[in-house]
């Protein structure tokens, strides 16, 4: 099997797992529509669009790190971190807005999971504190 062979398997994979776990409540909340598109969207990333989007979840992570600790949502550190949600949502959504960044923000407070993941992997109320300056963000 030939590297663009595999890595095509990799993102299909990707995709498979997802709807898996999250399809028909994503779908419910976005519609078919803006869920297949994005799923196209993967599909047709590059590898080196794959490894930014990587390094830029890592850096998601670590200035969401800083802009917690600073503790204003408003500040310069916490809108920087949704900037750079922002350019992250690039590689996997084909259209952006605000009102649904701002919904995605939401989830992670909404949803258990999401909360969990940021409270592990940044602090114990950062999936609130991004919501607080996703709203100032999105404004």
């Amino acid at each position: 099997m030939k590297d663009d062979e595999k890595f095509r398997g990799f993102k299909q994979k990707m995709i498979e797992d997802n709807e898996k776990n999250y399809g028909t409540e994503i779908r419910t909340r976005f519609g078919d529509s803006a869920i297949d598109d994005s799923n196209a969207k993967i599909m047709g990333l590059t590898r080196e669009q794959h490894a930014e989007a990587e390094i830029m979840s890592s850096q998601i992570i670590d200035a969401l790190k800083a802009a917690f600790l600073a503790g204003n949502p408003a500040g310069e550190a916490a809108q920087k971190v949704c900037a750079l949600h922002e350019k992250w949502l690039g590689f996997y959504w084909r259209h952006y807005s605000r009102q649904a960044h701002l919904g995605l923000a939401q989830t992670y407070v909404d949803d258990p999971r999401f909360t969990r993941y940021y409270d592990e992997k940044v602090a114990p109320g950062s999936a609130a504190f991004l919501l607080e300056a996703m709203k100032i963000y999105c404004r």
